[in-house]
């Protein structure tokens, strides 16, 4: 009986729509491949396109409706898009362990899957939590723009990692601890530490990041700080604009001087 292979497990995985699916589908590819149950062995493509649910409804980010600040439907609103965030996070490692494994190899799978697996906690902590708050996730609409950068960079690996954890995980570790403040302002302490548990986890994803990136660079015969400004510039379509937390950031391989060479004054 042949075994069956990483990349078809990881593509099921992507290709589930269904929320709860998706993080158990997910957690079984991390453990079968951790028991050596899973061949490294990329035999076929990753969809262009996941597995989406009929819900939440997918609007352009010009169309999203504006959040409440300070409500407990604010707060609500802003979980729901959290969740939705950490829901497209799990394809986006899911994506780049199967896109990229066979040419970055073992390590880069493994990193990448702890990512996969570590999103997949995430989101079912928020939803659990909105769950508890009288919501569930699809009960408003979600930003249909996330899925772009893999869009993007889906031809590049080094692209992949200069906007997906050096520019779009990294933003996690500005604006989260401002968030969490806010919701330990508001009382609701439970929600606050769900949040500060994923952006020490994003600390950690936004260091593979700098890590492969970095060993990318070398065997290219590139400067980071310079190659990663030409992919920011050439790959991504926001702009990377202070304030940063700088220590987290540090912690995460992204020094000032890196910062620099990129950020918008």
């Amino acid at each position: 009986m042949n075994t069956p292979t990483l990349a078809a497990a990881i593509r099921d995985a992507m290709l589930t729509a269904e929320p709860t699916d998706k993080v158990m589908k997910t957690r079984d590819v991390v453990r079968r491949w951790r028991a050596g149950e899973l061949a490294f062995v990329f035999d076929v493509a990753m969809p262009d396109v996941p597995g989406r649910p009929a819900r939440p409804e997918l609007l352009p980010p010009a169309e999203m409706p504006k959040r409440g600040r300070g409500s407990e439907r604010g707060r609500i609103a802003l979980l729901h898009a959290l969740a939705h965030i950490e829901f497209v996070a799990i394809d986006l490692a899911l994506d780049a362990a199967g896109r990229f494994g066979a040419e970055m190899g073992r390590q880069f799978v493994d990193d990448w899957l702890s990512v996969a697996a570590d999103e997949a906690m995430h989101f079912a902590l928020i939803a659990r939590r909105l769950r508890t708050l009288g919501s569930f996730y699809g009960a408003m609409p979600a930003h249909d723009g996330l899925w772009d950068a893999a869009r993007e960079t889906a031809h590049d690996v080094a692209a992949r990692l200069a906007v997906v954890p050096m520019v779009l995980e990294a933003r996690a570790l500005d604006v989260t601890p401002a968030t969490v403040d806010r919701f330990m302002a508001a009382g609701d302490e439970r929600s606050a530490r769900i949040l500060q548990r994923i952006v020490d986890d994003e600390i950690r994803h936004v260091r593979f990041g700098t890590t492969h990136f970095a060993a990318l660079c070398e065997k290219r015969s590139e400067s980071p700080a310079s190659y990663w400004k030409v992919l920011v510039e050439r790959h991504f379509r926001g702009m990377v604009k202070p304030p940063f937390n700088d220590s987290a950031r540090r912690s995460a391989g992204l020094s000032r001087e890196m910062m620099a060479g990129v950020a918008c004054q």
